[in-house]
């Protein structure tokens, strides 16, 4: 989960390294035809999972920013989001990515209907997360939050993530894995990736915390 600082600001700021320029400019630094960077996550669901029917929704300001907002100041969330505040914290966070290129696409997470997480899907190899680790071209990376304590502590959150990573192996067909970067100190959250089907791959020092880097590869995807 991203603390602040290494949100979507940056995201937009990143300065590429050599090689993925000489990818892109090869032409392989694009996903689609159309330039979507995400391959339209908005037409991915949906997925039947253990707990229910679920979906990515891409977030609406106007509909979604109080709920959201809400969530953000949960304590347990807020220690690893550092989104506290009044929704003016919240709309400049997700604006950034709304405005942006659509390197990064803030969604909510629907289960059977019900609005009950939020999600970030993003390119790593375009974020600044890129600078720390050996990104490859099309990298698919991953943010979740759980709105509700009572889906929380009880496999839910696992759940998701292995959906959501199987949605983005399916629906883009040039990433080979899907990364996520949870600080080490949230273990519930390193669990719940691990439980997924992600593997841990290194520790990596980013800006403002300490985080575990979590590989799910599409090689491995049908053996975790």
């Amino acid at each position: 989960m991203p603390a602040s600082g290494t949100g979507s600001e940056d995201t937009l700021d990143l300065h590429l390294s050599d090689e993925l320029v000489a990818l892109i400019a090869a032409g392989e630094g694009t996903a689609t035809t159309d330039g979507d960077l995400l391959d339209a996550v908005a037409t991915w669901g949906p997925a039947t999972t253990p707990v229910g029917t679920f979906r990515l929704v891409p977030v609406r300001l106007e509909r979604d920013l109080a709920l959201i907002t809400r969530w953000m100041n949960d304590p347990a969330v807020a220690a690893f989001w550092e989104l506290s505040g009044s929704e003016t914290v919240t709309a400049t966070h997700i604006r950034a990515q709304l405005d942006g290129d659509g390197r990064s696409v803030p969604c909510l997470g629907v289960l059977d209907s019900t609005p009950m997480s939020y999600f970030e899907i993003y390119r790593a190899d375009l974020d600044p997360l890129a600078r720390h680790y050996p990104a490859r071209p099309h990298d698919t990376g991953v943010h979740l939050l759980l709105g509700s304590v009572g889906d929380r502590g009880r496999g839910v959150g696992t759940t998701l993530l292995r959906a959501v990573a199987d949605l983005a192996l399916d629906h883009r067909p040039h990433s080979t894995r899907v990364i996520a970067e949870p600080d080490l100190r949230n273990t519930p959250s390193v669990s719940a990736f691990l439980s997924a089907g992600f593997r841990f791959s290194a520790e990596v020092d980013l800006p403002d915390k300490r985080a575990a880097l979590m590989v799910r590869d599409r090689a491995l995807r049908h053996v975790l």
